[in-house]
């Protein structure tokens, strides 16, 4: 009788593994399909690839990644339309499923990190970075961009006081006059600690990748928000130097860069 009873059940797994190697191949296909669609920049009609793709075979990790790709597509890094944001929250939870599966896969954890930046939710971008700066503790580029969610937090606030006191112009030497002591005290109270951290990932990522324009050029910004906030003129002093040597410096690595292009052309 517990023969009659099994029996059934070993038929269904013989039908079984026919038809999951065939859901595989599908996957295979559709995902093949996807690639060549996402390659022409048809985006909607890989998504719609890929989502097959994983429904056929939801280990496909391959597909998910390719899916969360594609929908971070539609997304226009700024774009304030509900339509955007929404595109924006669709790749991050595709990312997510990655996520899922490969908890430490760097694509879908950077790819999160920068949808976040351009949604301007800075803190959950930081969050994400710092993820990578765990698994890939040699790369410059998420130390460089914890430094510029700093700045970006810190510039508007900055700038708001020095309207606000009507002192947002530079003198003729190109920099912004000290603020009253009331303004200073309030503004590194709000700014302090951020100043410091943006400061020390962009010189952890000029150490990992010297001659780094870009980080060279916000640890200028960087030193700049310092200078508004120091104590004492001698601080003020040697920040605003600093911040002037290393634009100097950014604008001469630019320069060669420019000439051996020219003279490779």
């Amino acid at each position: 009788m517990k023969l009659y009873k099994l029996a059934p059940v070993g038929a269904l797994l013989l039908l079984t593994l026919p038809l999951s190697g065939c859901n595989k191949l599908r996957a295979r296909d559709e995902l093949n399909k996807g690639v060549a669609a996402f390659k022409s920049s048809q985006f909607q009609t890989a998504i719609d690839h890929f989502q097959k793709a994983v429904e056929y075979d939801d280990s496909l990790l391959a597909a998910k990644l390719y899916l969360a790709t594609a929908y971070s597509q539609l997304f226009v890094p700024g774009g304030k339309s509900e339509d955007n944001v929404k595109a924006g929250k669709k790749a991050i939870e595709e990312y997510e499923k990655v996520l899922a599966v490969d908890s430490q896969n760097v694509t879908a954890i950077g790819s999160i990190a920068a949808i976040y930046y351009n949604l301007q939710d800075f803190d959950k971008a930081k969050v994400y970075q710092r993820k990578r700066m765990e698994l890939q503790p040699n790369d410059p580029e998420p130390h460089y961009w914890v430094g510029v969610i700093d700045w970006a937090v810190c510039y508007p606030k900055q700038m708001q006081v020095r309207k606000d006191l009507k002192l947002a112009m530079p003198d003729k030497n190109g920099d912004l006059p000290p603020l009253p002591e009331g303004a200073r005290k309030q503004l590194a109270d709000d700014n302090g600690t951020l100043v410091s951290e943006g400061i020390q990932e962009l010189q952890k990522s000029l150490d990992l990748k010297p001659n780094d324009v870009d980080a060279m050029s916000y640890l200028n910004l960087m030193y700049r928000q310092k200078a508004d906030i120091d104590e004492t003129t001698d601080e003020r002093v040697a920040d605003l130097k600093m911040a002037n040597d290393l634009h100097e410096k950014a604008l001469g690595i630019m320069k060669s860069n420019e000439g051996k292009a020219a003279g490779t052309s």
